[in-house]
């Protein structure tokens, strides 16, 4: 067979989840032992993530140094490190279709994910951290919201929340909004629509469990940027969670469920004309990636897919077609930016840096590299010190800008992986650049905030 890498754009098959052979363990373990031959002659991804090295290690450590001489129950380690950021299969790997190898890391993670999620070895403590729409159900009512976030910071609450959720007592959590985001914002908001050459000239914001529970003023600045430019705007009337938490954990009947309830809704917009923006690079990706992979043959999932914009990949094309306000009053100074994982997968090129570049006196630093955060993973007690050790590169290469000077912001896509890039400037001792989302830094720049 030809070893050549493939020069090919990357190509997805889709989802067989289900197929009739998808849970069979001794199938995906065929298929394991094929993809990790190819990986441990190539190698090149081993910077990447736990996975890899986990992988290279058994190998190297094993009597054949071959992969025929690992046991294949510690195939499960190298599955367990996996926390389907997708980099290996769009930035790296060369043997993946259309090249004959047809060689599909994460979606064979995927797969045993599922496979281990189905025989019932996934923890009540995991179930619970991906359950995102359980833990906002208090979020919005004051005197519980304060309590639970005062409890949540306690040492004891800490202790008890590792040795039962598995949550590691040092790991950033996400504060309860007082306000949800979806009862606060405006409804709609009606302005002269303008229809772009490439654009849809009105917006549907799909909240996200994130801005909803957590951070609705990131929405907020969305909406602000979003009037500011004289595009009228919707909030999606009802939502549930993307699916992305239990599509980590292998729960694909959970993601088949947030399916069934999202996407009559979305599909009802776009048949309206509306684009759909996620300010959730995960969220995003959920809708143009992996759900129309598990539903290739429904023709509003494919719709919705077509309708869904990152935000800067939305206001960028704006500018192409000359609909977007480009007049900032506030210059940011040092700006370090990071390109989240689920960000660069999406293929949308670097729209976020290119509209932050457009913001007078105002330097961006950018990092193509991964926060180690990866939605639950770098939460986990088990992997909570390894996710730091992999976003280390990044935090030492934001703590500077080119020119030796320090950045007045940080900042990431990802809100998330943003607050995991705080902690990591905080442990390292990297100093305390304020964390800024990119919407709300746009906010700032146009005099919105």
């Amino acid at each position: 067979m030809a070893t050549e890498g493939n020069l090919q754009a990357p190509t997805r098959h889709p989802i067989d989840w289900k197929g009739p052979d998808y849970y069979n363990e001794a199938s995906v373990f065929h298929e394991m032992e094929r993809i990790f031959d190819i990986c441990h002659g190539c190698r090149r991804c081993v910077s990447l993530c736990g996975s890899f090295p986990t992988l290279f290690d058994l190998v190297d450590e094993s009597k054949t140094m071959e992969v025929d001489g690992v046991d294949k129950k510690d195939y499960w380690k190298v599955v367990d490190q996996c926390y389907l950021c997708d980099l290996c299969y769009l930035t790296k790997c060369p043997y993946v279709p259309p090249h004959e190898f047809n060689l599909d890391f994460p979606h064979t993670m995927l797969r045993a994910k599922a496979i281990k999620f189905k025989k019932g070895e996934v923890s009540t403590g995991e179930k619970l951290l991906a359950s995102t729409d359980l833990h906002g159900s208090f979020a919005g009512i004051p005197i519980v919201v304060q309590a639970v976030n005062a409890i949540n910071k306690t040492d004891l609450a800490r202790q008890v929340m590792e040795s039962t959720l598995g949550v590691d007592k040092d790991a950033w959590l996400p504060t309860l909004a007082t306000k949800k985001f979806r009862s606060s914002a405006p409804k709609a908001k009606a302005t002269v629509v303008q229809d772009g050459a490439k654009t849809p000239g009105k917006v549907a914001i799909f909240a996200t469990c994130y801005i909803n529970y957590n951070e609705p003023g990131i929405g907020m600045d969305l909406l602000k940027i979003l009037d500011h430019n004289d595009v009228p705007y919707v909030i999606v009337d009802k939502e549930k969670c993307c699916g992305m938490p239990k599509l980590e954990l292998g729960d694909l009947d959970s993601v088949n469920a947030s399916k069934e309830a999202n996407i009559p809704v979305l599909a009802r917009y776009a048949k309206e004309g509306y684009a759909i923006l996620a300010a959730v690079p995960s969220c995003a990706l959920m809708f143009k990636q992996e759900i129309p992979l598990m539903y290739p043959q429904d023709t509003d999932v494919q719709l919705v897919k077509e309708h869904m914009w990152d935000p800067f990949e939305y206001l960028m094309q704006r500018k192409r077609d000359g609909l977007l306000k480009t007049e900032f009053t506030t210059p940011l100074g040092n700006v370090s930016y990071q390109i989240p994982c689920h960000g660069r997968v999406q293929n949308i090129g670097k729209k976020t840096e290119e509209m932050l570049k457009m913001i007078p006196e105002t330097t961006i630093n950018t990092l193509e590299r991964c926060s180690g955060h990866a939605g639950t993973f770098g939460v986990k007690k088990a992997y909570h010190q390894q996710s730091m050790k992999i976003g280390k590169p990044l935090f030492k290469a934001m703590a500077n800008m080119k020119d030796g000077s320090k950045p007045d912001f940080i900042s990431s896509d990802c809100p998330l992986g943003g607050h995991h890039i705080a902690q990591g400037f905080e442990v390292n001792g990297l100093g305390a650049p304020e964390l800024q989302h990119p919407l709300s830094l746009v906010a700032k720049a146009y005099g919105l905030k």
